[in-house]
């Protein structure tokens, strides 16, 4: 990974969350890393309380420990770009060239199994709870559902224009989360493979999604351009089924949006992160932005992983594998702390 250095950012505008900027001093020593990828991250998942799986354009998939910036494993297999990663016991990662590949951190090099069957670049992933099954989507329009133990294509269902943009698995129920480029959210029943139930349009294409821990709400993030669209968006799940909030403040296509663990004195909170460089911090409950970080030469923002209460990941295009810190003090401050 590189030999460990510490550099000193000389950033002196500190972001509020009004969006507003007050000017500072010199901030905290950035630890700079060894690059975990030679191109732009696409995707970052966090393993373990100290280990981080990424994946990028440069057709490789990367485990690292977050804490140190140091490289574990690489895998080497798919023929294009990852797209994304995700992990449950295993780990999984979607390839532009149409496959899904399944990987063990301490087995061999090569992928312990290959899921071959999308007609276009693969673009969600979503591994059920006892890591059995596995759902995956995609630009082809289709949804499938495979056995992680023998690579059995269990079950395909296509709808037209349902352009797959990202998928999660609701914790402990047999329902899968999946936003499209048609702007609308889906639950889909895993067992049949069924669409259970679909939200309203949005205005925008959706990018993402999150499940909160409990399995009451879901989170979708929209694409955007010069202030337009760009929110996310808190659903009910359990109840009325019906739009809770919006969080409105980036400039540009929000790419990610994630449910933050509750620390001591933290309320319930979400991060979100777009392609105008920059990431922020939600009250869910009252729609406040808490916290705004701008990674200046970052370039977009591609997606978010939680590792613990009070540390981010941020994957990006230009600058690699940001580690972000939230300290909760009287107004929540959200600083970099490392990039590998």
């Amino acid at each position: 990974m590189g030999k460990l250095q510490s550099k000193i950012s000389f950033h002196t505008a500190k972001y509020r969350a009004d969006g507003s900027v007050e000017e500072t001093g010199p901030v905290r020593a950035v630890q700079q890393h060894g690059p975990a990828h030679t191109d732009a991250v696409t995707s970052v998942a966090a393993l373990n309380p100290d280990l981080c799986v990424s994946g990028g354009r440069d057709k490789s998939v990367a485990v690292c420990s977050w804490r140190s910036g140091a490289a574990l494993r690489r895998f080497i297999g798919h023929e294009r770009e990852v797209t994304k990663v995700s992990d449950n016991r295993s780990i999984f990662s979607a390839s532009r060239d149409k496959t899904v590949m399944m990987w063990e951190l301490h087995g061999t090099s090569g992928p312990s199994q290959h899921f071959p069957g999308h007609d276009l670049v693969v673009t969600g992933l979503a591994v059920s709870p006892d890591a059995s099954q596995l759902c995956t989507g995609s630009r082809d329009n289709t949804m499938c559902k495979w056995d992680t133990e023998t690579g059995e294509c269990l079950g395909r269902a296509a709808i037209s224009r349902n352009l797959v943009t990202h998928l999660c698995w609701v914790p402990g129920e047999p329902y899968v989360i999946q936003t499209s480029e048609d702007k609308t959210i889906r639950i889909w029943d895993s067992r049949e493979l069924q669409v259970a139930h679909t939200f309203p349009a949005k205005q925008h294409i959706q990018t993402c999604c999150d499940v909160s821990q409990d399995g009451r709400y879901c989170l979708s993030s929209s694409s955007g351009s010069a202030g337009e669209g760009g929110e996310a968006t808190l659903w009910d799940l359990r109840q009325t089924r019906n739009r809770v909030r919006e969080y409105k403040g980036h400039f540009q296509t929000t790419t990610s949006c994630v449910f933050l663990p509750r620390g001591p004195a933290l309320a319930p909170s979400i991060a979100t992160s777009s392609y105008d460089s920059t990431v922020k911090v939600w009250n869910q409950h009252t729609g406040a932005c808490l916290a705004t970080l701008c990674l200046e030469g970052s370039g977009p923002l591609a997606s978010l992983a939680v590792c613990d209460s009070s540390t981010l990941l941020c994957a990006s295009f230009n600058s690699g594998i940001h580690v972000l810190q939230m300290s909760d003090h009287a107004d929540l401050l959200l600083e970099e702390v490392a990039v590998f």
